[in-house]
């Protein structure tokens, strides 16, 4: 009777594979950086020329994906008007979020992460220049984010929040629950919620030890929900309507997969 191989021999070349691409992902990080940072440095420098530093960065999305062998392949449930602004609420499972974020989101979109990433040697020069970091483990981190925010949106950028608060750790949670900080400012500046879902970022680019490679990348975009005529009192409603478009997305992705 022939012996099978043990699970954890099976994973070991997946795991050392992801291990080198996770190398490869910090080396083109900091190529790609290095490569635009002359443009990168001097769009950054106000908010002004915000729009300008924004093209760049999703040039920047595009090196970093391309180099990793990362195809993207996006649906919509309609045409996107990118001349407006979004407030875009996507779900969050992987650090190449971000960039695929970048590559679909047209419009000069500011980006709301954790106060960790500014402290990434090269790319948190930039971050904290270009985004918005939040201390989530701070109540007043968390009030200046919302000010900050809503005088982003007044200028006309528009803002991507990943409302799940971070990457979930059990990568069999779908969906986590989420927070309302997105919901609340797209009520009160009356900006719409752009929703995007992403099916299988985590599988291509898991965490460092659990493997991951290129392929191919999915995401939908949904129709815009318009908030004109919402009040706070509608905020918990907004906030469930979009989780459920999100998970239903997931559960349709997870079928074809």
């Amino acid at each position: 009777m022939p012996t099978q191989t043990p699970p954890s021999l099976l994973k070991f070349p997946r795991v050392v594979f992801g291990i080198f691409y996770h190398i490869w992902y910090y080396a083109l990080m900091i190529l790609s950086i290095v490569g635009l940072f002359p443009p990168l440095f001097w769009t950054s420098r106000k908010v002004e020329s915000f729009p300008r530093f924004y093209r760049y960065a999703r040039l920047w999305a595009a090196w970093i994906l391309n180099g990793m062998g990362l195809i993207r392949k996006v649906t919509y449930d309609e045409r996107i008007s990118w001349d407006r602004t979004y407030i875009v609420v996507a779900n969050h499972s992987s650090e190449i979020d971000i960039m695929f974020s970048y590559r679909i989101v047209k419009s000069p979109t500011v980006f709301i992460g954790k106060a960790e990433l500014a402290r990434i040697p090269l790319f948190g020069f930039f971050f904290r220049r270009s985004s918005i970091p939040v201390d989530r483990n701070s109540l007043a981190s968390k009030r200046q984010v919302m000010d900050k925010a809503a005088r982003r949106l007044e200028r006309g950028s528009g803002l991507c929040i990943y409302p799940e608060g971070g990457i979930p750790k059990d990568p069999t949670v779908l969906l986590a629950p989420f927070k309302s900080g997105a919901f609340k400012l797209a009520i009160e500046s009356g900006t719409p919620i752009l929703p995007i879902t992403f099916a299988n970022n985590r599988r291509h680019f898991p965490e460092f030890l659990q493997g991951g490679g290129p392929g191919l990348l999915r995401a939908h975009v949904h129709a815009p929900i318009e908030v004109s005529g919402m009040t706070l009192s509608d905020q918990d409603a907004l906030s469930d309507r979009v989780y459920a478009l999100l998970l239903n997305q997931l559960k349709a992705f997870g079928r074809t997969e």
